[in-house]
């Protein structure tokens, strides 16, 4: 949506723009977990399609089938008549924009579609919020023993990442601030856990972010089980494996599973028709590859991908490793001192951007080798002692203090460590949205074709303007804690915590609305469940 509300009006001078999506409104996915607790109601954050596309271009509610590669043509139908031929129908293209999203991964768990509850639609937040109504109603039947009780109000989050978090400090505060007050005996018994694969939550944040969180909820009672794997789910408890290996069964009355997701159907079977018409150009077989440019390799420039479903091409130095050992030798003595490998990182990061990083490493003023390859295995690894690093050890005895150099084989490896510290895109709302500006730019200042030679190096030779290849500006992480602290992991800045915190945190997801109508009534739905409490009907 971020491409389509970036456009201006005038877009439609130059293209036939057609937008196909199943749903027919813009759904703010950030804010799901205080839907699911009822701080917002669904209406809030939602922007219907055809409010952004008026003017600008048609749209149908309409399920993309399949996509015919070769021919560039789409086959869709309504989504209530998925799978009848006759309801379907083609739409052909110049150039075409993939943005499917991503689906949940259950990683093979026996139980998981059974028995837990998803989060990645406003169908899933609206379930769990009637969930956790119809469990505390069934908990207060004057039949329901102590122990059903218990477990009816035992809430089991499966994800310790940024959705994790926020859905148990949603359930969490739901229950302290609003439940409590209406069920002030059954209260006592509720439980929220969250269940972590590795041992911290919010991983990708700073580790001052994870450590506060972590306090966070031993402070609140939420139970954050960390080093702990689910093996099963049940339709009454999820059996965990424990740091020791020992299994254990941990009774629930709702699960959620917010760890993972999967390529899109449509995304794997676009890669296929790829690989039929150019083999192996397409080998990523959990997103599609797309250059800088966001363009679908294998596509001669007629396909963009955008958001979960794509994944940008990052070139490795290693690729090149011998071709660059001997523009650095310049000497040809079959070693890189120093010097040289300074020349050369500062050259080659024109080709492999991820070297740039590295570059200020070497100073004027560094003389041991050893020293430096230290600082690039710290860069990497983010720790005191590079030794404790994978393949450090063996990349350290490569370096020859005496003469203070590295041969083809300790190259290599340091290319191989500098490589190793190439990061996706994560799967976000800001990098989806990045994307789509991006692309909206790049649409409105150069006439789209869907040909090879539309942008970059193509364009440049056949005398066309061409437009700049994507970067990712990493503005910022946050996530919401409870109690109404917030964390937020800014560069630069730092990390943020706290109360102060949770106020830039709703200032910023207010803000992120699509539209004026959105944030006014995000607005609203703050300021009416601090002040009436949050809603609790179930219908």
């Amino acid at each position: 949506m971020s491409f389509v509300k970036a456009l201006p009006k005038t877009i439609a001078d130059t293209y036939d723009l057609v937008l196909i999506s199943p749903r027919n409104y813009f759904l703010y996915t950030p804010l799901l977990p205080a839907l699911a607790s009822g701080t917002m109601e669904p209406r809030s954050i939602v922007e219907p399609v055809r409010n952004q596309i008026v003017g600008k271009g048609t749209y149908y509610e309409a399920a993309c089938q399949s996509i015919d590669v070769k021919n560039k043509e789409l086959v869709c139908c309504f989504p209530a008549d998925a799978g009848l031929d006759s309801a379907c129908f083609k739409v052909p293209y110049d150039a075409l924009m993939v943005a499917v999203g991503s689906v949940n991964n259950t990683f093979g768990v026996q139980g998981v579609e059974e028995h837990c509850h998803f989060f990645k639609s406003i169908e899933d937040a609206r379930a769990l919020r009637a969930r956790i109504s119809e469990l505390f109603e069934r908990a207060a039947l004057p039949h329901t023993p102590l122990e059903e009780k218990r477990r009816l109000l035992s809430f089991v989050i499966v994800g310790g990442g940024p959705t994790g978090v926020e859905v148990a400090a949603e359930i969490y505060d739901k229950i302290e601030q609003d439940l409590s007050r209406l069920y002030p005996e059954l209260t006592k018994l509720a439980k929220v856990s969250i269940i972590e694969l590795t041992d911290h939550v919010l991983g990708t944040y700073d580790r001052k972010i994870s450590n506060f969180t972590k306090q966070q909820f031993e402070r609140a009672g939420i139970s954050a089980r960390l080093n702990t794997k689910v093996s099963a789910v049940g339709p009454r408890s999820v059996t965990l494996v424990n740091p020791d290996g020992s299994e254990e069964q941990l009774p629930f009355g709702a699960a959620v599973w917010c760890t993972g997701v999967r390529l899109n159907p449509l995304a794997e079977t676009l890669i296929e028709a790829i690989n039929e018409v150019n083999p192996g150009v397409q080998r990523n077989m959990r997103s599609i590859v797309t250059d800088q440019h966001l363009r679908v390799l294998g596509t001669d420039g007629s396909i963009y991908a955008i958001g979960d479903a794509a994944t940008i091409y990052q070139p490795r130095a290693l690729e090149k490793c011998e071709e660059l050992f001997q523009r650095a030798d310049a000497n040809a003595d079959g070693v890189v001192g120093v010097p040289e490998l300074r020349s050369i990182i500062r050259e080659a990061q024109k080709e492999y951007p991820h070297l740039e990083a590295y570059a200020d490493l070497i100073g004027e003023g560094q003389l041991r080798f050893g020293g430096l390859v230290k600082k690039i295995l710290q860069r990497r690894g983010k720790a005191t002692d590079p030794s404790k690093l994978k393949g450090a050890d063996k990349l350290l005895r490569t370096v020859d203090d005496d003469n203070n150099a590295l041969d083809l084989e300790g190259f290599r490896d340091l290319l191989a460590q500098i490589d190793s510290n190439l990061r996706l895109l994560p799967p976000t709302a800001q990098v989806a949205r990045q994307q789509g500006e991006y692309l909206a730019k790049l649409f409105t200042s150069t006439k789209v074709e869907g040909k090879p030679d539309d942008v970059g190096a193509e364009a440049i030779q056949a005398g066309k303007k061409t437009y700049r290849p994507f970067t990712y500006n990493h503005k910022g992480s946050l996530a919401y804690v409870g109690r109404d602290n917030a964390v937020m992991d800014i560069p630069v800045i730092g990390p943020i915590m706290g109360k102060g915190a949770g106020v830039g945190w709703k200032a910023f997801e207010t803000l992120s609305q699509i539209s004026f109508r959105n944030q006014a009534l995000v607005t609203t739905d703050w300021l009416r469940s601090k002040i009436f409490g949050r809603d609790i009907s179930r219908f």
